[in-house]
């Protein structure tokens, strides 16, 4: 089947002190290009994933860069893409937040201080050095399914915790070299100026995060181990942005092998071996009866249960 969505990763971070006015023409002007995803909005900056016809992505890209409603400051906006078959999201969304990638620390921005931008084709030579600490700054379910050659899983659940992380088991004095990657480059950037805050001086980051070095890095000269969990229906992608072996479990989100799939403690939409038999009897009920109307909308031809229309998606903006 013909590749015919186009999804774009973008993030920039730019003092936006009017963010919250920008809401409402963005949404519409996603909505009546047919795009789904979601994108935040904050005093740091914008951060999304989004996907729809390669016209309209193309168009949102130009509209954020030149139209005066942004006032010039996403004109260097970087952007990853890449293609699916199917629409990876069901509805679009755009969010104003305090945080564009939630830290948790007042004061931490990279438009004030961040570390060292590392290019994919520089990568390996950093952090093969024996006296760099690498450290994978995302969730632990991310880790999981896939990361680089000896990186550290600081076994966080959510970015939040990161801070913590860093002052339990890093001191500035101690470890010189300290080289962090994500996944589309936004929340090492962000945790790399949190570390330079603390103290440390010898700080590097992946620019464009692990897409961008599946993107461009060979697989016979990459590090990289395993897959890349993503937000969005492709759940995990490979080298060359190829989507990838994994499903996921709609109950917890976490990503699912093909051997977990076999599991006894996994039902479709229910429940898998990471989170069987830890449901109340109310979300029990309540994914079970999602998982039937899931079934029963397809074998109608309908639309899944979570998408939606154009109607009801000017109804959410008027009331978030």
């Amino acid at each position: 089947m013909q590749d015919t969505y186009l999804t774009t990763a973008m993030y920039h971070f730019v003092s936006l002190p009017y963010y919250k006015k920008l809401r409402e023409p963005l949404l519409n002007f996603c909505v009546t290009k047919g795009i789904k995803g979601t994108i935040l909005l904050a005093d740091e900056g914008i951060n999304g994933t989004v996907a729809g016809p390669e016209k309209s992505i193309h168009e949102l890209l130009d509209y954020l860069k030149t139209d005066p409603l942004f006032e010039g400051n996403f004109k260097s906006l970087a952007h990853k893409e890449s293609w699916s078959d199917k629409h990876p999201f069901y509805r679009m969304k755009v969010k104003v937040k305090k945080e564009i990638v939630t830290l948790g620390v007042p004061g931490v921005s990279p438009t004030k201080v961040v570390g060292t931008y590392v290019k994919p084709q520089d990568w390996n030579a950093i952090i093969s050095d024996p006296d760099v600490v690498l450290i994978d700054t995302r969730n632990d379910y991310e880790y999981a399914i896939g990361s680089f050659k000896n990186a550290i899983n600081p076994k966080t659940n959510t970015f939040r915790e990161f801070p913590e992380y860093v002052k339990t088991h890093f001191d500035p004095k101690k470890h010189k070299k300290v080289a962090m990657f994500c996944t589309g480059g936004i929340r090492c950037e962000k945790a790399s100026s949190y570390m330079m805050s603390e103290g440390f001086d010898e700080v590097y980051h992946l620019e464009g995060g692990i897409l961008k070095y599946l993107e461009e890095v060979a697989p016979e000269k990459s590090l990289w181990q395993g897959e890349c969990f993503v937000f969005d229906q492709r759940v995990a992608i490979k080298h060359g942005l190829e989507v990838g072996e994994f499903d996921q479990c709609y109950a917890c989100r976490y990503p699912l092998s093909k051997d977990d799939i076999k599991s006894e403690k996994y039902t479709p939409g229910i429940s898998c071996p990471y989170c069987y038999n830890t449901h109340t009897s109310e979300k029990l009920k309540s994914l079970t009866e999602r998982q039937r109307q899931v079934i029963l909308a397809k074998s109608r031809g309908l639309n899944h249960i979570g998408q939606t229309n154009t109607d009801s998606l000017k109804k959410e903006m008027k009331t978030q």
